[in-house]
């Protein structure tokens, strides 16, 4: 190896080794989270179900402000405006304070309707609808936490966001124990507490942004033209997350449409949601060299090195090619047992081995997807990605459904969804990052 290639691959461990251990921990105390409140019983446990779901879908649409901003920031960074890189990253914060607010109102607002959506019985609607009312009132410092830690990554600092993801995290899981049980609020407690764990964690990330601010004398003020210019850069990456969305919703809809029957319909829909729960944790596994590539490719476009971007971005493939063969290889190895630890039932059990192999089979090419993916939002390409994720999309569906149709069965439809979607997505981006077009420098 190279010192080159070593140095390079040093960039990308000391940004993707912290970015994975914050990315590992978020699921991890939410699993915590659940576990607090379904001591209180099923229908709390499934209230919070419903909610999460509200909650999950409205903040994915709105992580555009912690991978836009990633991009923007590096870019300043490398062309060494450093005050400029700190100004981006408060508008981007201001943003987040004006999307906040507007979700804020009107999820509180629109609470009933979103919980009767599922429709669910009164006991579980009535816990869903308590824990979303208070839960929408961290929206703001939510959202200033997905932007306040896009400015840090973008300056090339992913260890302050896992020191404030596990703290905040921690007091989120100390105060769901205080208020749920000895104070007795039960699911509205566990609402709170994770309220005031995101209002901490907000205040650190604020403080951390607004003194390197004023220690290279950025502004603090909101500019509404530097605020609209965030908000425009962030519409192609919210379309890229819905097509996304999409993609995943109609697997789970075709699963649904496949069964023959009532009893197949209930295994593979458990079965298909343990596969997409187990394939959600791996891909944060892969986003860690993601999230590097966001920082390092804008910050060394942003400094004009078009032949560092490169020699970056195929070192980071390759990493995300290795690191997807070792967590495929992982899956497949405890695909077996795996499934014992969530459920009892052998027809759900047995049924997870073989999708769990084809999840592992797809693991190599997933993990060149997400890198190259982080490379294009590091390089500010999202109109692309929003062109791409539309196209992806438009060729997945129609198999999706034809394999429902044929009631094709839970593996054929994960063989699709690793194969064809996947597989759409690898080709395109990989098609873009041959070219030029991505390589636009400076500022």
């Amino acid at each position: 190896m190279t010192s080159r290639a070593a140095t390079r691959d040093r960039e990308i461990l000391r940004l993707a080794v912290p970015a994975f251990l914050a990315l590992v921990a978020e699921p991890l105390f939410l699993l915590a989270d659940a576990a607090i409140v379904g001591h209180l019983g099923s229908p709390e446990l499934a209230g919070l179900g419903i909610a999460a779901v509200v909650l999950q879908t409205v903040i994915g649409l709105c992580v555009f402000l912690a991978y836009g901003t990633t991009g923007s920031v590096a870019r300043f960074l490398g062309a060494g405006d450093l005050r400029g890189a700190l100004a981006q990253g408060v508008d981007g914060i201001w943003l987040a304070i004006g999307l906040g607010t507007v979700v804020t109102v009107a999820g509180v607002v629109l609470v009933g309707p979103l919980v009767r959506l599922f429709g669910a019985s009164d006991s579980v609607t009535d816990p869903a609808a308590t824990y979303l009312r208070i839960a929408f009132l961290g929206t703001v410092p939510l959202l200033v936490m997905l932007a306040a830690t896009g400015v840090l990554r973008g300056l090339q600092d992913t260890r302050t966001p896992l020191v404030v993801a596990v703290g905040g995290n921690a007091l989120n899981i100390a105060l769901n124990l205080l208020l749920v049980y000895p104070v007795g609020l039960g699911i509205a407690g566990s609402a709170l507490g994770s309220v005031l764990a995101q209002v901490a964690s907000a205040v650190v990330f604020v403080a951390v942004v607004v003194r390197a601010a004023r220690r290279h004398g950025a502004s603090l003020r909101p500019d509404l033209p530097g605020i609209r210019a965030a908000g425009r850069a962030g519409v192609p990456l919210v379309v890229r997350t819905l097509t996304l969305r999409a993609a995943i919703v109609l697997t789970t809809y075709a699963v649904t449409l496949a069964a023959v029957d009532a009893r197949d319909q209930e295994v593979d829909l458990a079965t298909h949601q343990l596969a997409m729960t187990l394939w959600t944790f791996l891909a944060f596994t892969l986003d860690a060299i993601a999230i590097a590539a966001q920082a390092l490719t804008g910050r060394l476009l942003g400094a004009g090195d078009v032949v560092g971007a490169r020699e970056t971005t195929r070192r980071m493939v390759r990493w995300g090619a290795v690191s997807g063969v070792v967590t495929g290889l992982l899956i497949a190895a405890v695909s077996p047992w795996v499934g014992h630890l969530f459920t009892g039932d052998d027809a759900v059990t047995d049924l997870l081995v073989p999708v769990l192999l084809v999840v592992a089979l797809g693991q190599p090419v997933a993990g060149v997807v997400f890198v190259l993916d982080g490379v294009l939002i590091g390089a500010g390409d999202g109109r692309y990605l929003a062109r791409a994720g539309l196209v992806t999309l438009v060729a997945y569906a129609p198999v999706a459904l034809l394999l429902a149709a044929y009631s094709a069965g839970l593996v054929a439809i994960w063989v699709a969804f690793c194969s064809v979607f996947m597989g759409a997505r690898l080709v395109v981006l990989v098609r873009r990052a041959q070219g030029d077009a991505w390589l636009v420098t400076g500022a």
